[in-house]
């Protein structure tokens, strides 16, 4: 029995691994679907203007209430244009997110209290709206979410092999 493929662009469904290119349209929408939602509830949390990525740096700054740099933070999210993160942490810092302080010839940024009131309001929302509905949907849950997370990291590694490799072409 053959199941129809559904994928974002045929002709990538026509190599040697048709099921590839219906992973990366879900990974494309998912990854629409999560912008989206981030941004939304950041906004109900009362931090309306954000970009998705304006949202993650924020929550990676917050992580752990440990000062960081901006090299650190382009490493942990895998953001290799330096230029897009700093450009975050400058319009945060403005907005009275983070601040910088320079130790040497680095700058740290740390969240400020006026964040973590946002954050745990982010928090609450997140759990009101997500994860509610993850504990709801039929044959999910945690263990799901497990598996999944260690996929998407899995395949995070392959994408950035093949992009290096794609390079020296």
């Amino acid at each position: 029995m053959s199941t129809a493929l559904i994928a974002s662009s045929e002709h990538l469904a026509k190599g040697r691994a048709p099921d590839l290119s219906e992973v990366e349209f879900g990974l494309m929408i998912a990854g629409h679907a999560f912008d989206r939602w981030i941004v939304r509830c950041m906004a109900a949390a009362g931090l309306p203007d954000l970009t998705s990525n304006d949202v993650m740096v924020l929550h990676h700054v917050y992580h752990r209430r440990r000062a960081k740099k901006l090299a650190d933070i382009c490493f942990t999210l895998n953001v290799e244009d330096t230029h897009i993160v700093n450009y975050s942490l400058k319009k945060l810092e403005r907005l009275g997110m983070v601040t910088g302080e320079r130790q040497g010839k680095e700058v740290f940024y740390a969240a400020t209290d006026e964040a973590e009131r946002i954050i745990q309001r982010y928090v609450q929302i997140r759990e009101e709206c997500l994860i509610e509905g993850l504990q709801a949907a039929a044959g999910t849950g945690l263990e799901v979410t497990r598996q999944l997370a260690n996929t998407l990291r899995a395949l995070s590694g392959l994408y950035d092999q093949a992009a290096r490799a794609a390079t020296s072409l």
